[in-house]
């Protein structure tokens, strides 16, 4: 009998199979990759805003604290967004008649919240505690970032959860002094007096990754 397929057809079977093995297993780490990125996750992204402000201006520039306009962070779960009165103390005299303001001199009119974009959205099934965080010495910046170089604000980190239990499992690589958690320039290098270590034992900070920390 004459023979059907040439020696050659069995190389190409082999690299067939290898190939699609191949194929599959990089389109499964090119999904992880994808998955992980800025795009999916939303971090680095520079949320656009009712009325532009710019925490580098504010924050940067002016040296506003982070607790005149997020007036619950120290007591609440929620840092809180700003009440229009609280742009108002200022803008009232500043800059009163910036057409960019108007939105702000509105809802001061009529009583009408602005529809500000949420920045950081975690899941209904995740819950955080912004004044448990504070208390016990983590800085805003470590969440946040540097948000006093931020003109438009965007999520710093990708919220994955791996992101948190990092902070959960070692508190020690990112605790800070009390009176630092709102200094954007703070680093550990050039406060070596605290140690990490040290701060955790002070504050009585407990290493926790149970699953009922964060789903309640």
């Amino acid at each position: 009998m004459a023979q059907v397929f040439k020696p050659s057809a069995n190389t190409y079977s082999r690299l067939s199979i290898f190939g699609a093995l191949f194929a599959i297993v990089g389109s499964l780490f090119a999904l992880a990759a994808f998955m992980r990125s800025d795009y999916m996750t939303g971090a680095h992204v520079a949320r656009a805003q009712p009325v532009p402000f710019s925490h580098r201006h504010h924050v940067g520039e002016l040296g506003i604290d982070c607790r005149y306009c997020h007036t619950t962070v120290e007591r609440s779960p929620i840092a809180g967004i700003p009440a229009t009165q609280i742009c108002m103390n200022c803008h009232s005299q500043i800059w009163s008649d910036s057409s960019t303001l108007e939105p702000v001199r509105a809802s001061y009119r009529t009583g009408q919240s602005i529809e500000w974009v949420k920045v950081y959205d975690l899941p209904d099934f995740v819950y955080f505690n912004h004044s448990i965080h504070v208390a016990k010495g983590i800085g805003c910046a470590t969440c946040h970032g540097r948000v006093d170089h931020m003109n438009l604000t965007w999520q710093e980190p990708s919220l994955h959860m791996e992101w948190c239990l990092d902070c959960h499992r070692q508190p020690e690589a990112y605790v800070r002094p009390r009176d630092e958690v709102f200094n954007m320039a703070w680093s550990a290098e050039a406060d070596p007096a605290m140690s990490g270590r040290m701060l955790v034992e002070l504050y009585g900070i407990e290493s926790r990754d149970d699953c009922s920390v964060c789903h309640r």
